[in-house]
């Protein structure tokens, strides 16, 4: 068959060979066909470079959003080989993921990606037609090809922000590894290969699983599809609502309407509270993610953590459903990781040590979610060796955290490991040991409004709770009234409110204000003195005390009264007003006035301990 060549040019215009044509009269004048003739030339002689689809930012930023999701499927199916949990959809999804990003690299002109993922996808393709078993060396391979496919993406985005960033090292010793481990020692097919149901072939386009990213499940009656939308749209979304949650209430506590006895105005505004609710219910559920992609991540660091320590762990996960906000997940994620390279370092025994002590030489970590009283509880525990309350103890007196002569209950001790810079290791490892991945914890623990609480028993294990809200954009708070100010307790802080007497206040040495509590002593904060605001009356007995909680410190906070309880929207002070001590940003209440929401942790912060 006779082949038509065609010469492309640089510009993207097609020349094809000469043709003869029929000679026509030119009938325009001979100085406009010598410019149109120099046009023509200059456009051929000097003709503008083709853009590149990988300048494109919307297709490169969907490009960078797709294969993450696709390299955290093929990490979580790795897992699931190495861990003997497979499925028989497992390799073929881990197969497709890398089909996906070869393709996505191709059409965007990302050469290196598209080698690196052809070379991981040709070596599963083995696996999946039998020819070749999956050893843990071999899942160790790929999870190092996801890795290097991953630093690429890193580097991409960072080009694209226009932020420095160093290349990826070349792919060259990647690849040779890659068919290194492809090529060894290949066992025949099994005999059942034959039988097995054909598979798609390497060109076809990816059919993506039940479970896989991108997928939609179909039911009988329809579909669900899902749809991406840019985040900066969806924090615009939230915003609105909370502005329309606050003209609601504003509305509704206009005292020229209160004035109106209109039963049909009245059910129209109780029509719009609800339809506000349910508007404000769901752009938050909008927000929300299942937890469980979080905790998936962090199998991949107990596997690592283990081989290179050589301790054996397990990691069992439960309450992956239970959703929360997404810009809470990304903040959990640097604690999680702190705690459990804590646990491994510092908590399990090695497998002689565990054996021992009569415990399995493998040990187990957990990490749980669930909801309670209006937030969710995140739990990070092991069976390892425990926290030593002595051992803590004395390096706290050595630092000079603590007098020789302190009494402490467990609660607080084991609080101290969250000081900076404390550690109770012997040796600094590359793992942990310097201090200063706890410290880590606890202020990111509080900058999410959230609290821990440690329970542990020596020779048994250790258990961290981190309570945090579900969302950053709405709270629960108690509007306290000090002088002609009102103040916003976040609810998720207080223990129990009372009306002091006499009988229960005293003034300890050294110490203040104190008030008895459950027979305990409790420090007393007057949040007027700390806050410059004169109160209606010295007299603590008529005033009102709120029990708060912020870490390990438990306090009495002394107000004038409650006017109640109320979900507000937060709001941010500015840069002006921003770092204001004991303040964590304001809400619009009722009626337009605007309430500082207190942060407890701040105000605690100048309080004794409680006896």
């Amino acid at each position: 068959m006779a082949t038509r060549k065609s010469n492309i040019l640089a510009g993207g215009a097609v020349k094809h060979p000469a043709e003869p044509q029929p000679e026509r009269p030119l009938t325009a004048p001979p100085d406009v066909i010598e410019a149109m003739q120099a046009l023509d030339q200059s456009m051929v002689s000097s003709p503008e470079p083709l853009t590149s689809l990988n300048q494109d930012p919307q297709l490169v930023q969907d490009f960078l959003v797709e294969a993450r999701e696709h390299l955290s499927n093929i990490e979580a199916r790795m897992l699931e080989l190495e861990q003997g949990t497979q499925t028989e959809e497992t390799l073929h999804a881990a197969f497709r993921s890398f089909h996906t990003i070869k393709g996505l690299a191709g059409f965007l002109d990302f050469s290196v990606m598209q080698d690196v993922s052809h070379e991981v996808e040709s070596l599963l393709d083995l696996a999946r037609t039998g020819q070749l078993a999956l050893d843990p060396a071999r899942v160790d391979v790929i999870l190092q090809s996801g890795d290097y496919l991953s630093g690429w993406l890193n580097h991409i985005e960072q080009a694209q922000q226009g932020r420095p960033s160093s290349t990826p090292h070349p792919p060259a010793d990647l690849i040779s590894k890659v068919r290194a481990t492809a090529s060894s020692d290949q066992p025949p097919p099994s005999p059942g290969a034959a039988d097995a149901p054909p598979q798609p072939a390497a060109d076809a386009p990816p059919q993506p699983a039940a479970d896989e990213p991108g997928a939609t499940s179909q039911g009988p009656r329809g579909e669900t599809s899902l749809l991406k939308v840019e985040t900066a749209k969806l924090e615009y979304l939230v915003d609105m609502v909370g502005e329309l949650v606050i003209s609601q209430s504003i509305l509704r506590h206009t005292p020229e309407l209160s004035e109106v006895k209109s039963p049909r105005l009245q059910r129209n505004i109780a029509q719009l509270t609800r339809v506000t609710a349910e508007i404000q219910k769901t752009a938050m559920s909008m927000r929300m993610v299942p937890i469980g992609q979080l905790f998936r991540r962090m199998s991949r660091l107990v596997r690592d953590l283990s081989r290179k320590s050589g301790k054996l762990a397990e990691l069992e996960m439960c309450g992956e459903d239970v959703e929360l906000d997404r810009t809470i997940v990304e903040e959990l994620s640097d604690p999680l990781v702190h705690m459990l390279r804590n646990s491994m370092d510092h908590g399990l025994e090695s497998p002689a040590e565990r054996e021992a002590a009569g415990k399995p030489a493998s040990g187990r970590i957990r990490l749980t979610a669930a909801h309670q009283a209006g937030q969710i509880v995140v739990g990070v525990s092991d069976d390892g060796r425990g926290l030593d309350r002595h051992k803590i103890l004395r390096k706290a007196v050595e630092r000079g955290l603590l007098q020789p002569d302190s009494t402490l209950t467990d609660n607080e001790v084991y609080h101290l490991i969250f000081e900076p810079g404390f550690s109770t290791a012997e040796k600094v490892t590359d793992v942990s040991g310097r201090g200063v991945g706890m410290d880590v914890v606890r202020k990111k623990v509080n900058r999410l409004r959230g609290r821990i609480n440690i329970t542990s028993q020596l020779g048994a294990g250790t258990t961290f709770h981190l309570e945090v809200p579900l969302t950053l954009a709405i709270i629960d708070g108690l509007v306290a009234l000090v002088g002609g100010e009102r103040y916003i307790v976040p609810i998720f802080a207080v223990r129990e409110m009372f009306r002091p007497t006499a009988g229960q206040l005293f003034t300890v040495e050294n110490r203040g204000e104190m008030a008895l509590v459950r027979e305990r002593l409790l420090p007393v904060l007057r949040l007027g003195r700390r806050l410059g605001v004169k109160p209606k009356s010295e007299d603590p007995c008529q005033g009102l005390m709120i029990v708060g909680e912020s870490g390990d410190r438990t306090f009495c906070l002394l107000v004038d009264e409650l006017v109640g309880k109320q979900e507000v929207v937060i709001k941010s002070l500015g840069e002006t007003f921003q770092g204001v001590a004991g303040i964590a940003g304001g809400a619009i209440l009722g009626d337009g006035r605007v309430g500082l929401i207190l942060d407890l942790s701040t105000l605690a912060s100048g309080v004794s301990h409680a006896a």
